[in-house]
């Protein structure tokens, strides 16, 4: 849609597109913070797909450098467009889409193993089939945010997780006493 409106009315269009975003303030309905809650509480930890699949775990800091890498460059139109062998990644629209992840999606379990020692804590785990409408594996393609903006997200699991893990005990004591 955002294509076509750019298309239609040469309407400098950029899509952001951001693969499994965790950290501080995260959502409540997301891993990191269902995991650290079931894993601080010691409550039962739900693994779905018996764990096997991957996530390519973006850390905010680094979804937050791109978009302000990204804020004030709109979209120009590619004159390198051919009608004739049309290429999904150009457009003759001001329009672009960029990938913000970390293009080195994550086992599961070694995410969870990450949560643990943060937590300092092993979860109780248990596994479960894989859930209607999810996938087994996600990978984001940064190559136009490099090539474009010189920037790839590279925060390593182990301390993005650290840094969750450090803020969710301190906002965990605030609201719990």
């Amino acid at each position: 849609m955002a294509h076509t409106y750019s298309y239609l009315f040469n309407l400098p269009t950029t899509g952001l597109r951001f693969f499994t975003v965790y950290g501080p303030k995260g959502r409540p309905d997301m891993s990191p913070m269902l995991f650290a809650k079931a894993i601080v509480k010691g409550e039962p930890l739900k693994v779905f797909n018996h764990g096997n699949m991957e996530r390519d775990f973006t850390y905010i800091d680094d979804v937050v450098e791109g978009v302000v890498r990204v804020l004030d460059v709109p979209a120009k139109s590619s004159g390198d467009f051919n009608t004739q062998k049309p290429d999904p990644s150009i457009s003759s629209a001001p329009y672009k889409l960029y990938n913000i992840g970390n293009s080195s999606p994550v086992k599961l379990m070694d995410y969870i193993c990450e949560m643990e020692k943060a937590f300092g804590k092993k979860a109780r785990k248990e596994f479960f089939d894989m859930q209607p409408g999810d996938v087994l594996k996600t990978y984001s393609d940064v190559s136009s945010l490099e090539h474009d903006f010189g920037y790839k997200p590279s925060t390593p699991l182990s301390i993005g997780i650290l840094r969750f893990a450090e803020w969710y005990m301190k906002w965990s004591m605030k609201i719990n006493g």
